[in-house]
């Protein structure tokens, strides 16, 4: 596929590129790059990463420990790279590397969110106990959950595992110095709601209890709403189908070959039988995306554009049952927080 480059964006792309390029520190963000030939889609996964990691009151460090969780769960070597650099960057060098070795975090508090973080993939096995955050940060930690059950998969499904050439990432002395380069950046507050004009308009599907009058809160229903779209690309028994594993799915992660498809998968014909497979293995297994797969789909799908719709389509199916699953024990935030609304249609 050939996405827009920072070079060649103009419009809607060339903003939302220039605010991550202000505001993450970095100039060009391959996983916002592969969404770039559906605006509306890379519009809204750019709003949840933003207002749910980055900006507002909740501490960096503990939502980095989160998407840090949530990616080694989701077996994402990207956005692990990625999000141990980012650790680096908030300054405790110790705990990235206590993470990315395996190790339990020493503080108590930074040991309970990678715990929830990680529970977060399997439903239900975040269990009983209340989540580890307070409640007026609910909004921050659980859509940093769920904005990166999102960007695993379409990391996963469409780049590479490298982040740097070489494998570079792999050098503890390379994440270090990558995350003193992004230090400044990654340790400002950076005040909620400046994504959302870049929504084209209001979502049409509510917003989340856990998130409601807050910029997450609606940055998560417009992601639903756009990603959610790709559906329409499958036939009725197709997307049946696909609806209907992902929610039988318990969070293992599927046998290895393919035969765990053929039952999904048995009943469909022409584009639909590709379509399901692909939605379905970005949903429950993306870093077993291949070639033959993608090329499949392209038969009768040759747009790079729905390519990206049917990988998000799949990837919200996932995160809407990860959201099922733990919205019960998550905190209701204390009263509505002002936020920049997106402009009318």
């Amino acid at each position: 596929m050939t996405p827009v480059t920072p070079e060649a964006a103009t419009g809607r792309i060339a903003a939302v590129y220039g605010q991550a390029t202000t505001d993450f520190g970095l100039a060009r963000m391959p996983v916002l790059m592969t969404l770039s030939p559906v605006p509306g889609l890379l519009a809204a996964t750019w709003a949840l990463l933003r207002e749910s990691l980055v900006a507002g009151p909740a501490s960096r460090t503990g939502r980095e420990v989160v998407a840090l969780g949530v990616s080694m769960a989701n077996r994402c070597p990207y956005c692990v790279a990625a999000h141990t650099t980012l650790l680096h960057a908030t300054g405790d060098h110790r705990l990235a590397e206590d993470i990315s070795r395996g190790d339990t975090p020493a503080d108590p508090g930074h040991a309970a969110l990678l715990g929830w973080a990680t529970a977060t993939r399997t439903p239900g096995a975040a269990g009983p106990e209340p989540a580890p955050f307070p409640a007026e940060h609910t909004a921050e930690y659980a859509g940093t959950a769920l904005t990166f059950h999102f960007i695993n998969r379409i990391a996963s499904a469409l780049l590479t595992d490298s982040m740097l050439p070489g494998r570079l990432q792999d050098s503890r002395l390379v994440r270090n110095l990558s995350g003193r380069v992004l230090a400044r950046t990654v340790r400002r507050r950076l005040p909620a709601g400046e994504s959302l004009p870049f929504l084209a308009e209001p979502p049409a599907l509510p917003e989340p209890v856990w998130a409601a009058g807050t910029p997450v809160g609606t940055a998560f229903a417009a992601l639903r709403e756009a990603a959610g779209a790709g559906g329409a690309l499958l036939g009725e028994r197709a997307r049946a189908a696909v609806l209907e594993t992902v929610g039988a799915w318990d969070g293992e992660h599927p046998a290895m070959g393919g035969g765990w498809l053929d039952g999904p998968s048995a009943d469909l014909t022409g584009s639909d039988l590709p379509g399901a497979r692909l939605a379905l293995l970005t949903a429950l297994a993306p870093y077993r995306v291949t070639d033959a797969d993608v090329a499949a789909w392209r038969v009768t799908h040759p747009d790079d554009a729905d390519l990206v719709r049917l990988i998000a389509y799949g990837a919200i199916t996932a995160v809407e049952g990860v959201e099922a699953s733990i919205r019960r024990d998550l905190p209701e935030p204390s009263g509505t927080r002002s936020r920049t609304a997106p402009p009318s249609p």
